[in-house]
């Protein structure tokens, strides 16, 4: 990679989690990142191909470190399904390990959930990673309905992106917030026991 092309994407990271990816133009990139805007057309082309890049270079190791962590897990299970802990572990550790590497990244995060942009990103970053967890946590659990595990692992999202990106609401806590990796454990454990949980009972009445 280009030293031209990291400084673009260090710039873009840092002004995107600072300012929001709506507060950030490509003219105020280029300025920071002191290049001009035939650099950015030419290595990126667009400013959401530009976003692109910045979560990729940052999620893709994150995936593969996550498919690996999850290969050796299966490798153990044998013919048996994983242990749902082990799975969520699997999926959640790896994150805790870059998260608390970079910082600037988790910021980066954080404003694109709080803009409504994690649907498109993890449709295009993590859909295949996700499908094949998915896939796991239903061998895990073979008695939970596919609709209830689908909301389930939807919750867990959910949770995973408020845990991650936004500081603790008690004061009580806050003091280890910078420390990802508990966080991710306690976050594990609360998890497996709601995946555990019986199904919801019935249907809403109309």
């Amino acid at each position: 990679m280009t030293d031209t092309k990291d400084k673009i994407l260090d710039t873009a990271e840092r002004l995107i989690g600072e300012h929001g990816y709506a507060a950030t133009s490509l003219r105020h990139i280029i300025a920071e990142a002191g290049v001009n805007l035939a650099a950015v057309h030419y290595h990126f082309g667009s400013k959401e191909d530009l976003l692109d890049a910045v979560v990729a270079r940052k999620v893709t190791p994150v995936n593969e470190a996550r498919l690996a962590q999850l290969d050796r897990v299966e490798a153990v299970a044998g013919n048996g399904p994983a242990e749902v802990e082990k799975v969520l572990e699997s999926f959640f550790m790896p994150t805790a390990e870059v998260a608390s590497r970079n910082p600037g990244f988790v910021r980066l995060m954080g404003q694109m959930h709080a803009e409504g942009m994690m649907p498109r990103i993890v449709e295009k970053h993590f859909q295949a990673t996700g499908l094949r967890f998915v896939a796991a946590l239903r061998r895990a659990l073979p008695a939970l309905p596919e609709e209830e595990l689908l909301w389930r692992v939807h919750f867990m999202v959910g949770a995973m992106a408020h845990a991650m990106c936004r500081p603790p609401i008690f004061p009580q806590v806050a003091k280890d917030a910078a420390n990802i990796e508990p966080r991710m454990k306690r976050l594990v454990t609360f998890l497996s026991a709601g995946f555990r949980a019986p199904a919801t009972a019935g249907k809403e009445k109309k």
